[in-house]
């Protein structure tokens, strides 16, 4: 497989250094609008097979070009969703198959945001599948850690462990530290801010999508391997628009263990406008003020070796077991960031959304994965997924919880 990774960041970067280690990669090209960042991303994997180009991601016409002089098979975007759109319609062009990590972005119900979906995350994505399937072409969207493996364990779970499943919720919680800073975000605060103050998207079977105000319905979840309990609450996720479409499901949540302090944080940046994404002019300068945070806080991807604890991902699936019995499995993957920082030197918030892409591509490329059209990571068979995680070091694990009580 020929690959072109388009973004040179943290996850990108990492996606580079994964997939260099694996045979099946013919070739990567590493392109990013910072080419000293690509170069850089290239040098770490000391492979020839790794070659790094400047690319414009917001331009189609220059993303084109370089699929086709690249002659690639797959493009890998590993932008923010800022850039779906040029990214996913420049492979449609190309006539390559394309994968993400989050799908095109969302926009609130224009008078009722906490309650209807206006524009729901992938809609546009959606709307085209049928132009990639008729060109034979697939777009594998949501591909990361969440979404992606928890797609995946979710697929599992539908197809060996339940009969019938009442509720996947999607839960994601750390016990990361980074020394030194007051306030750190470990994955990027421009993709945090867009998820966690968009209103949240809930599925129920009788309901369909509807929203609720941030930080909805909290919780305490208990994660495992020591982790503990961390408060839960309600985010936009693309899980929830995904696994209704192809598993058969009651009710669909994510919620991410922010806790407290970061749910303050992000409070009072919502306060103060500093989230808009609109240009505001400051002495004659154009600035996104979300742009503004992103740019004074420390980039997460440069923070590993000041990080300490680990990270974990999963999802809760509730309902009927094979044998008619009530059943609560909690199907996840725990990381550590000392083991990416001395396997990789990658941090593991950035190397566990890295992992889940790459294992995907293996799967397409040796046709274990076929399919056209725009597809979620449930419309594949998780096992051979699942089984390839513990060559990269990944495993994943099951936790039995106290089913809940009747009625």
């Amino acid at each position: 497989m020929r690959l072109l990774v388009v973004g040179a960041g943290g996850v990108g970067s990492s996606i580079v250094s994964i997939a260099a280690r694996r045979d099946v990669f013919e070739q990567i090209v590493v392109a990013d609008v910072d080419l000293d960042r690509a170069t850089k991303a290239a040098a770490i994997t000391k492979s020839d097979r790794v070659i790094a180009t400047r690319v414009d991601a917001s331009d189609r016409v220059d993303l084109v070009d370089l699929i086709r002089s690249t002659r690639c098979d797959v493009v890998m975007n590993a932008c923010d969703p800022r850039f779906n759109p040029p990214i996913f319609d420049a492979a449609f062009t190309a006539g390559v198959h394309y994968l993400d990590m989050a799908m095109h972005m969302s926009t609130p119900h224009p008078t009722d945001p906490y309650h209807q979906c206006g524009v729901k995350l992938g809609d546009a994505q959606f709307a085209v599948s049928q132009q990639w399937e008729d060109r034979g072409l697939l777009a594998l969207v949501a591909m990361g850690v969440e979404p992606g493996f928890s797609d995946v364990v979710a697929r599992y779970a539908s197809d060996h462990l339940f009969s019938r499943i009442d509720e996947v919720g999607v839960r994601d919680g750390a016990d990361l530290v980074i020394e030194g800073f007051s306030f750190a975000p470990t994955f990027s605060i421009w993709t945090t801010i867009e998820e966690c103050l968009n209103p949240p998207i809930i599925y129920e079977r009788d309901k369909g999508w509807f929203t609720t105000a941030p930080f909805s319905e909290p919780e305490t979840f208990v994660f495992p391997e020591g982790i503990g309990p961390l408060g839960c609450v309600n985010v936009e996720h693309e899980e929830v628009i995904l696994m209704p479409r192809w598993l058969d499901v009651g009710r669909v949540t994510f919620k991410y263990g922010l806790g407290d302090e970061f749910i303050d944080v992000l409070r009072t940046i919502h306060m103060l406008g500093l989230d808009s994404t609109r240009p505001v002019n400051v002495r004659g300068v154009e600035v996104a003020p979300r742009d503004v945070v992103a740019a004074t806080l420390p980039n997460p991807a440069e923070l590993g070796h000041l990080m300490r604890g680990r990270t974990c991902a999963g999802s809760v699936v509730t309902g009927l077991g094979t044998d008619g019995q009530p059943r609560s499995t909690y199907l996840y993957q725990v990381v550590d960031n000392e083991w990416t920082m001395r396997e990789y030197g990658h941090q593991a918030v950035v190397w566990q959304t890295a992992v889940h892409p790459v294992v995907a591509l293996e799967m397409i490329a040796t046709g274990e994965w076929k399919g056209a059209g725009v597809k979620g990571p449930e419309a594949f068979n998780a096992d051979p997924f699942l089984a390839l995680l513990d060559e990269h070091g990944a495993p994943w694990a099951m936790e039995e919880l106290p089913p809940p009580e009747a009625g």
